[in-house]
């Protein structure tokens, strides 16, 4: 298959080039950045540099392509994430006028298919705060261009909710280390979070099987086996990190200091992926927040 990657630096954009083209498949890698260009030549890719909201300019690239098939991954965050509703402001625009440009531009290179990157996290309920809810809203927009489109006959749309990515390669996970070693990252009292997540290998390894196994118009969580609450996340990564016992903090003390993060991973949304295991042929290598931090140590030391 010809595919055009859109968002090939960000968190899952470097391992899923490796396995696109592991898997044999002609990879474009888009991005923004000039820059960037040499590291995705080398990871097997021919690169294309266009900003995603340059509607003309990303027209030319993923024409110039001529894909079978388009993934949208998409992002402008933080390298280790969102901690505030404004650094979600970018990615945003990127989800709603991106995923319009990049829809367009499909359909003009005559691809067959489209799939979206989307984020789990955000299936919250309707009640969400206003911070939390421009984010919510901007996946929702997402998603829906991708599936009416896919329910027009313009393109076989696809929508892959991941959960949270974790993983030796991602900058999050490297971010938590650092907090974990310094003792900075504490657990909060009556935690009651429940949490889906996705090794970043894995979750590759789930966008490159539906390229050619899920039905048009589908919908997928590619979430691990079993949800985890924060508490239970950071104390496995201190654990396996050989970092002390993190500290114990009152529910009020992370919301005065971080209110939208602490909002955002508070949640029980527990995910799953028994539709993805069933129709792409496709099982997490590591089926748990802890076996994934086993294979992080043992990397690591």
């Amino acid at each position: 298959m010809r595919i055009f990657l859109a968002g090939s630096t960000g968190a899952i954009g470097v391992p899923l080039v490796r396995a696109l083209v592991a898997a044999g498949h002609d990879v474009t890698a888009l991005t923004r950045s000039p820059a960037k260009v040499d590291t995705l030549r080398a990871l097997g890719a021919a690169p294309a540099v266009a900003d995603a909201l340059d509607a003309d300019a990303l027209h030319r690239a993923v024409v110039a392509a001529r894909p079978t098939h388009v993934i949208h991954q998409l992002t402008a965050l933080p390298k280790a994430g969102p901690r505030r509703a404004r650094d979600l402001e970018p990615t945003n625009r990127l989800r709603i006028d991106g995923t319009r440009n990049l829809l367009a531009a499909a359909v003009a290179a005559g691809a067959q298919r489209l799939i979206g990157g989307s984020f789990g996290l955000l299936q919250m309920p309707g009640d969400a705060p206003p911070d939390v809810r421009a984010g919510i809203d901007a996946v929702q927009s997402m998603e829906s261009q991708i599936l009416e489109a896919s329910r027009l006959g313009r393109i076989e749309g696809i929508v892959l909710r991941y959960g949270l990515f974790y993983g030796l390669e991602t900058a999050s996970t490297q971010s938590m280390l650092a907090l974990v070693r310094r003792r900075l990252l504490p657990v909060v009292r009556g935690d009651r979070s429940l949490l889906p997540c996705i090794h970043i290998e894995d979750a590759a390894r789930a966008t490159v099987a539906a390229l050619d196994r899920a039905p048009a118009g589908s919908v997928y969580d590619i979430v691990d086996d079993r949800a985890v609450s924060m508490t239970d996340m950071v104390l496995t990564l201190a654990e396996r990190a050989g970092a002390p016992r993190p500290f114990t903090v009152p529910a009020w003390l992370p919301r005065l200091i971080a209110p939208y993060l602490t909002r955002v991973t508070s949640v029980r949304l527990p995910l799953s992926n028994t539709k993805a295991k069933a129709e792409l042929g496709w099982r997490p290598s590591y089926p748990t927040y802890r076996d994934g931090l086993a294979e992080i140590q043992s990397r690591a030391a």
